[in-house]
């Protein structure tokens, strides 16, 4: 490898990650979810039964009706569209004309009660994001499990024939995810254009489905991914991996800079992988903060300095990564 030693990220910055005005607001509602992925750091499943309560989705509406600098809120889980929440926080958005993504794994469509979100999202003029993470059949059931590619294509042409990636107003992307590393020679992320273009000919010819922008996200060595590193004994080599492909024009487009990430417990973070490895937005006195804080206080904007860990040089090496892709 070419590092032996790993530089801590906020060290390789030189500088303080701050805040800007929040205009983004992502909501994990829970790790309920119909598939396990190998690849998830949100470690969702079948089995996991946490998710958002009725008091905090009551703040979640009111913070999202209080606001109107929220431009977007963006909904996901586990699947999001199975979890407490899920429709009042998309009815009250819309209500005040934000954009609202779902993030979705497009399998949840075919699981007994969720059969209405098809329809619904496109009712409400959501836009989708959906997981494929290849559009290779073999690629994709090796990560999310077997028939799930079959599932996934037969969900998005669902989509489109509701008009999603035809409508203006019905915006379906598609998420791309490299395969988990076997051994110690790692790469980033394709070219995110050019991936797109392979992406858009091969479902075109093969299926008939059209959709509108691919996202290219790097696996950060977080959740399920850190496991399986740290099983094959590869973690460190690809953190300095990563380190190595540091690219600092990423920076100005970190997502963590104009969003809050909120947990189903209501607790706020700079970002869904802080999220996920329990490290907490702060204010300016080092506190730890809430929904009901931020409600309290009547601001969105009591966080001067983003908290960062070396797994956040997944989002700044090469192009960049975030989720809506490429950064640079």
């Amino acid at each position: 490898m070419i590092q032996t030693a790993l530089t801590p990220f906020s060290s390789q910055l030189g500088q303080t990650l701050t805040k800007k005005k929040i205009t983004v607001l992502q909501i994990n509602l829970g790790k309920r979810c119909n598939l396990a992925c190998s690849h998830c750091h949100v470690e969702a499943g079948p089995k996991r039964t946490e998710e958002l309560t009725p008091e905090i989705c009551e703040q979640l509406i009111e913070l999202i009706n209080r606001f109107p600098q929220i431009q977007t809120v963006d909904l996901t889980g586990g699947a999001p569209e199975m979890n407490y929440g899920f429709k009042p926080l998309v009815e009250t958005a819309r209500a005040s004309n934000k954009e609202v993504i779902v993030r979705s794994n497009l399998t949840i469509y075919f699981v007994t009660e969720f059969e209405d979100i098809p329809a619904y999202c496109a009712e409400n003029k959501l836009r989708i994001v959906g997981s494929l993470p290849c559009y290779l059949e073999d690629n994709v059931d090796k990560v999310r499990g077997h028939g799930v590619y079959n599932h996934s294509i037969r969900a998005l042409q669902w989509l489109n024939q509701l008009g999603y990636a035809k409508n203006p107003n019905l915006v379906l992307d598609l998420v791309f995810n490299p395969s988990l590393p076997t051994t110690d020679k790692f790469s980033l992320a394709p070219n995110q254009k050019q991936l797109e273009q392979d992406y858009k000919k091969y479902l075109k010819e093969n299926f008939q489905i059209e959709f509108n922008q691919l996202f290219t996200i790097t696996n950060l060595p977080i959740g399920r991914t850190k496991l399986y590193l740290k099983n094959r004994k590869i973690d460190q080599p690809y953190l300095e991996f990563l380190e190595s492909n540091f690219n600092s024009e990423t920076v100005e487009n970190l997502m963590c800079q104009n969003e809050l990430s909120i947990d189903y417990l209501g607790n706020v973070y700079d970002c869904d992988f802080n999220q996920m490895e329990n490290l907490p937005a702060q204010t300016r006195k080092g506190e730890k903060i809430t929904v009901a804080q931020l409600l309290e206080a009547n601001s969105l904007d009591i966080i001067e300095q983003v908290q960062t860990a070396n797994y956040c040089y997944g989002c700044t090496a090469g192009c960049g990564s975030s989720c809506g892709g490429a950064l640079v």
